[in-house]
């Protein structure tokens, strides 16, 4: 565990942590992740059967002496950092409900059982980074209770936004609630981040896990949060562990909060849906909506719009950010991708390599490795099926993690897309120097010609081995990467 004090220096504050460009990260909802059995506080309570309907509200039992279970398996997969949705005590499956930020949930085995977890995985040279929803709390935090019980006599009734009294946390149909909540859901009580006990309780407690030994935080809603809470949270957090990755779960242009004083990275979304487009462009689900987009995000693309979104969204951080964002096909809030895919694992396949491909940290959504193609929320939260032995998907995300640690320029800043003959084929660099790499990729049915830029290039690696050795020609649905040393 780590109980580093002090206070952090401006450039610990500001300088991204170098070990974020390097990782591969797989992202873990506990409650359908793995049962262990060895939770006290589970026995002689009724939990759903493993596998029930993710739609439905209860508790499959999952819990993190099951992920410290499945760090062999995870590993070898070629994972070296975990990013859990939320730990702490809650009445809801997916625990954005808090009820207490300083008690892990006693389902999930509470405390000591996150310490053991954390040990573990450092034991490996592993990582771990926990999901901070700092916005709101539970109807049950300990906190909004007492004003539930006490009224305007409460001391705490200054911690959040009140209307209008007496409070109506179970409002009937029309009746104000009286407090603000987030998304008018009054389940999720909206703290008063400028009052004072208010902001030193939530930054105590980002400081109290950093200390216990997680590598950072995952920020849920940071943008509805005022933003000197955040400069003060990324003081309060390098100070100690000037590594910590802060990530935040922006949608869209993170710009405004991406400067040095705030967060590392973003969840990169933009090149989520970029992605899934034009690899996925027979099969994306145009008309799907997501709560938290104005617009459909899933449209085909063409090369051309697909080169130009990746283009631009990279061009709008500084390389220092591009290293640290997290780059995901999708997670706990939105349909897996082998679902907006139309179940095509050969368009997941490509897709995952270009994720691969990128500068920042690949996100890997738990399960996607065996095939689960849950739709939209709460389809995405299905029970992981041990019972199944892996397969390909499973291999080729191994193949994916060992060759982006193979080949130093998949972890570099420069990418540039060389111009192509075909709408099918995407041609691109990365790296530079002698360690420069050009890459092909075929997204469509058929094979195409291939004319590398010099014949002198040298094959690293091919997705389709009976092509390794060739350079004129790249299979369907295939990749193919050359050494380009070339000036």
């Amino acid at each position: 565990m780590r109980f580093a004090t002090g206070e952090a220096s401006s450039s610990a504050s500001t300088a991204a942590p170098a070990w974020v460009s390097e990782a591969v990260v797989y992202q873990i909802f506990p409650d359908r992740f793995r049962r262990s059995g060895r939770v006290a506080a589970q026995d002689g309570l009724e939990l759903m059967p493993w596998g029930s309907d993710p739609a439905l509200q209860g508790f499959q039992g999952g819990d993190l002496y099951g992920v410290i279970e499945a760090l062999d398996h995870l590993q070898g997969l070629g994972i070296t950092c975990l990013s859990l949705n939320p730990v702490f005590a809650s009445a809801a499956n997916h625990r954005y409900h808090a009820n207490d930020y300083l008690q892990v949930d006693p389902l999930l085995g509470g405390n000591d059982a996150l310490e053991a977890l954390i040990e573990a995985v450092h034991q490996r040279g592993m990582r771990l980074i926990l999901d901070g929803v700092f916005n709101h709390c539970g109807r049950g935090f300990w906190a909004f209770h007492h004003l539930l019980e006490n009224g305007q006599t409460s001391p705490y009734r200054h911690w959040f936004h009140v209307d209008q009294w007496p409070l109506q946390p179970y409002p009937a149909a029309g009746q104000s609630c009286g407090y603000h909540c987030w998304w008018n859901d009054p389940a999720l009580p909206k703290f008063r981040h400028d009052h004072p006990p208010v902001r030193r309780h939530l930054l105590d407690v980002a400081r109290t896990w950093i200390a216990a030994g997680a590598d950072g935080w995952r920020l849920d809603v940071p943008d509805e949060v005022p933003g000197d809470f955040w400069d003060e949270f990324r003081q309060t957090v390098r100070a100690e562990n000037p590594e910590a990755w802060i990530v935040g779960e922006i949608w869209g242009d993170a710009r405004p909060w991406l400067g040095g004083e705030r967060f590392d990275g973003v969840m990169n979304y933009p090149l989520t849906w970029s992605i899934l487009g034009y690899f996925g462009a027979e099969n994306v689900p145009g008309e799907l909506k997501l709560p938290a987009l104005p617009e459909p995000p899933y449209q085909p693309l063409d090369r051309a719009g697909f080169e130009q979104r990746i283009s631009e969204v990279l061009a709008r951080y500084r390389p220092a950010v591009n290293r640290c964002m997290l780059n995901l096909l999708d997670g706990h809030d939105t349909p897996r991708a082998l679902h907006v895919l139309g179940g095509d694992e050969a368009a997941l396949r490509l897709c995952q390599l270009f994720l691969f491909l990128l500068p920042g940290a690949p996100c890997v959504y738990y399960g996607t490795e065996m095939g689960l193609d849950g739709g939209p929320e709460p389809g995405c939260r299905e029970a992981y099926p041990w019972d199944v032995p892996s397969g390909a998907l499973a291999d080729w995300l191994r193949e994916l993690a060992a060759l982006r640690r193979r080949l130093p320029a998949l972890r570099s800043d420069a990418l540039s897309f060389a111009e192509s003959p075909h709408d099918d084929l995407v041609l691109l660099r990365r790296g530079e120097g002698r360690e420069r790499v050009w890459v092909a990729i075929n997204r469509g049915d058929e094979p195409l010609p291939l004319t590398p830029p010099s014949p002198a290039m040298t094959p690293l690696w091919a997705s389709a081995p009976a092509a390794a050795g060739t350079t004129t020609s790249l299979a369907a649905r295939s990749a193919l990467i050359l050494a380009d040393p070339t000036p």
